[in-house]
């Protein structure tokens, strides 16, 4: 049995496929542009093996769900709707990575560095993590664009977990490099990713 995709599968598809490249080629891009190609590896590209497992299963939710429910794709307006949260986290984090320059880093800092400065102004004013934040709505966002239910929750609960560890893990040390700072700013400023503080 030969999958024909409709006008709307073909255009979802490619925006996330898009999407994809885009984002990942821009974080290694601006990697490299920030950080210098020396200090700069392939995780830069924030691949990872979860990462692969959970898109590779949003796409075969996809496609089952093409074969089995082709309408429950032809929502366009839901599709728009993730496309627009996708462009907005996309927005957001690029915003994290260029306001931030050489103090952003892939990898959680366990040492002060004499380059690494507590970042308050730009997208750090309102949000204290906009990275985590424009993550999370980009990731939820291409689930929501393809129609994918499934993968929009699972995707939402597990990017919510992750930046649930993470963030704490991530203030303590910056609780050490930055001190009475780092607490103030904390307390004024939302983290930016849901029901996290």
């Amino acid at each position: 049995m030969a999958v024909v995709f409709s006008y709307t599968a073909c255009r979802q598809l490619s925006q996330m496929f898009a999407a994809i490249i885009f984002f990942h080629g821009s974080e290694y891009i601006l990697a490299v542009g920030i950080h210098g190609k020396s200090n700069v590896t392939l995780k830069s590209l924030l691949i990872s093996k979860n990462y692969l497992v959970a898109m590779i299963f949003s796409l075969l939710e996809y496609l089952i769900e093409y074969i089995l429910f082709p309408g429950m794709k032809e929502h366009w307006w839901v599709s728009n709707w993730g496309l627009g949260m996708l462009i907005i986290g996309e927005i957001i984090r690029k915003m994290a990575i260029i306001t931030a320059g050489r103090s952003f880093t892939h990898l959680i800092r366990v040492h002060h560095s004499e380059h690494h400065q507590l970042i308050t102004n730009g997208i750090y004013r309102v949000v204290r993590h906009p990275g985590y934040c424009g993550f999370f709505i980009w990731s939820v966002g291409t689930q929501i664009m393809l129609c994918n239910p499934i993968s929009t929750i699972a995707f939402a609960l597990v990017v919510w977990r992750f930046f649930a560890q993470r963030i704490p893990y991530e203030e303590y040390f910056l609780r050490q490099f930055f001190g009475s700072q780092y607490e103030e700013y904390a307390r004024r400023v939302p983290a930016g990713v849901p029901f996290i503080k």
